[in-house]
């Protein structure tokens, strides 16, 4: 029987797959939208180097392919070059019409607003001025802020960019350790001065599941209480890694645009990682991004940042879809003679291989059987003879790691 008539002969999904995830429902999120942080805060890590203008550009294109909604293109306040490249990237959003919503941040100074202003002017495209502000009582202690200052500063910063036509997310920094009452005067103040879009943010990765969902629906009433159509932004880290869970509890709160960055790079342990969001909203069917290119867009990002990607990474990494184990090995082949890829993507692997550009890999090592090394015998035109077989096998186990092509061929060679 063909492969193509085995995959005919396949059960239902819901036959060879019983979900326990879905069998206590789950608020849907209305709306799911992303912005992507990786040129700006993910450069902010300190083992990161800020790419050059072209891996800017390759990293912005792939962020469209993957149907990314807005970037954070940076703080052209902060250096000439800063200002160049996000002038760069503005044009190439609009000569190219990547579809990509660019906004940029800044200080609720107006000197760090001025420059984003610069750039609008030239470009002629609409840029959205992500104004953030430290909330948390520590933070106010530390700084020697009080909340009238911070009130003065946020209402003053918001309005200037909105008497300029510009579109304003007001962010708050270290919103989760923030008390009710000044989350409360911050947003309605900065609502009242234009803006239209809040940021809340868990900056230093304080929050869990229960605080995101509570923290969200009270940013939803206050917003509610000023009459005004106002979006919320999350925006997580992951120093508890709780980043990704506590971005996906914030869309089912209530918020409908996401922060995240290519492999969660950015300060201290990280941000929320972009390409596990988008792979776990597709897998909720909250999304039908097409993920392709995800793996491309992580590859490139961590070339150009340089930041390494661990091999067991989720998804990503190189050990996210390989085998070397007999009886994984021998499931996964089994799998593929019965249904062709899709059920030999699925019998070891809670993510589709080819959902993200991928596919199963089996190697052949100490922890490996005879399936192995036929399965890739086999991928190699090699017909697996059983001397040949019990010969690989055998250097296999001998080995501490698993074998490389040029070491499967010199046990070939010596037969």
């Amino acid at each position: 029987m063909s492969a193509e008539e085995n995959s005919a002969a396949l059960p239902a999904e819901s036959e060879l797959i019983y979900d326990w995830n879905t069998q206590q429902p789950r608020p849907r999120p209305a709306r799911v939208e992303f912005d992507d942080e990786t040129l700006r805060d993910g450069i902010q890590s300190p083992s990161a180097r800020d790419p050059g203008i072209e891996e800017k550009l390759r990293i912005l294109h792939l962020m469209a392919e993957l149907g990314i909604n807005a970037a954070d293109l940076g703080l052209p306040g902060a250096s000439t070059r800063q200002r160049a490249d996000v002038k760069r990237m503005a044009e190439e959003i609009r000569d190219q019409n990547l579809g990509i919503f660019p906004n940029c941040a800044a200080r609720t100074v107006i000197t760090d607003i001025e420059p984003i202003l610069d750039v609008v002017d030239e470009v002629g495209i609409p840029i959205e001025v992500s104004c953030f502000i430290g909330s948390s009582p520590i933070r106010q202690y530390a700084e020697g802020w009080d909340l009238d200052t911070m009130l003065g500063r946020s209402e003053k910063a918001v309005a200037f960019a909105v008497d300029r036509g510009m579109p304003v997310m007001f962010v708050t920094e270290d919103t989760t350790r923030a008390t009710p009452e000044t989350i409360r005067r911050l947003y309605t103040a900065a609502i009242e001065a234009g803006a239209r879009r809040i940021c809340v943010c868990d900056t230093v990765g304080h929050a869990t599941p229960p605080g995101v969902r509570a923290l969200i629906g009270f940013v939803a009433e206050v917003v509610a209480e000023t009459g005004e159509e106002v979006a919320i932004d999350w925006h997580g880290h992951e120093d508890r890694s709780l980043g990704v869970w506590n971005t996906l509890t914030a869309l089912e709160a209530g918020a409908s645009r996401v922060h995240g960055t290519a492999l969660g790079i950015g300060e201290r342990s990280g941000n929320s990682a972009m390409d596990q969001l988008l792979v776990n909203c597709r897998l909720l069917g909250w999304i039908d991004n097409d993920l392709s290119k995800l793996s491309e867009y992580c590859e490139v990002a961590a070339e150009a940042i340089g930041v390494p990607i661990p091999s067991n990474y989720p998804v990503i990494g190189g050990d996210a879809f390989r085998t070397g184990t007999g009886v994984h090995a021998a499931a996964v082949i089994k799998a593929r003679l019965k249904g062709d890829d899709w059920l030999a993507d699925r019998i070891y692997s809670g993510v589709p291989a080819a959902m993200v550009g991928r596919r199963q890999q089996i190697e052949v090592g100490p922890m490996s059987g005879a399936s192995n090394v036929e399965y890739r015998l086999r991928d190699r035109g090699i017909e697996p003879d059983p001397d040949l077989v019990a010969a690989v096998l055998a250097a296999a186990k001998a080995a501490d790691h698993i074998l490389d092509d040029e070491e499967i061929d010199a046990v070939l060679a010596a037969r």
